[in-house]
């Protein structure tokens, strides 16, 4: 699988061995881990995604990616799916920065790029969720199109659909989902953090 790019970001899909490396914190010499990096929700999004490749098999391009910037390589963050559509074409997202990085702009440039994705590979519906309390991560979501569909004791969930006919045409036209660069407005910033980390995490 090919890396997904936007203006500031590369966004890597993780492998198998380089998630068990983010679930016990060792990581290769090659890696560029910025301190902070991964974060305890990089290491929940790594289980899960190595639980689904245990039990239904490697679900990617619907797994786990790492976030770099592009100007040093490092990685400072991570967001993917939490496993492959279902039978309606839904997804679920999460996402997360380490706090140096944050109030960038980059958790919605990658969110973005995401979203384009999956869009251009068949999805029609991209859902997620976020604490009460975290105002940045709702931000996120709603910069990117996302919109609150529900609260609940925990949580509000946002989420954004695609008409499956506007996305078969998409698919039809010849769109490539495994490589993009994002000219859009990558740019705009995050809202700042609260003292929590700033996203869910995949």
């Amino acid at each position: 699988m090919k890396d997904l790019r936007t203006t500031r970001l590369v966004l890597h899909p993780l492998t198998v061995a380089e998630t068990e490396r983010v679930v016990a914190g060792t990581p290769a010499d090659d890696a560029h881990w910025t301190p902070g990096y991964p974060t305890q929700g990089d290491v929940a999004g790594g289980r899960r995604f190595l639980d689904t490749c245990a039990s239904s098999g490697d679900p990617r391009p619907f797994g786990n990616y790492e976030i770099r910037r592009r100007a040093d390589g490092r990685a400072i963050g991570g967001l993917g799916f939490h496993g492959a559509p279902d039978a309606s074409g839904t997804v679920t997202i999460g996402y997360g920065l380490i706090p140096a990085a944050q109030g960038h702009g980059y958790a919605t440039e990658a969110l973005r790029e995401l979203l384009r994705f999956a869009r251009e590979a068949g999805v029609t519906r991209v859902q997620g969720d976020t604490a009460h309390d975290n105002v940045a991560s709702q931000h996120v979501m709603t910069a990117v199109g996302m919109r609150l569909t529900k609260e609940d004791g925990d949580l509000k969930h946002y989420a954004t659909d695609w008409p499956e006919a506007e996305v078969e045409a998409e698919a039809e036209a010849g769109s490539d989902p495994n490589v993009h660069s994002s000219t859009a407005s990558d740019a705009v910033a995050d809202a700042p953090p609260p003292p929590a980390q700033a996203a869910t995490q995949a």
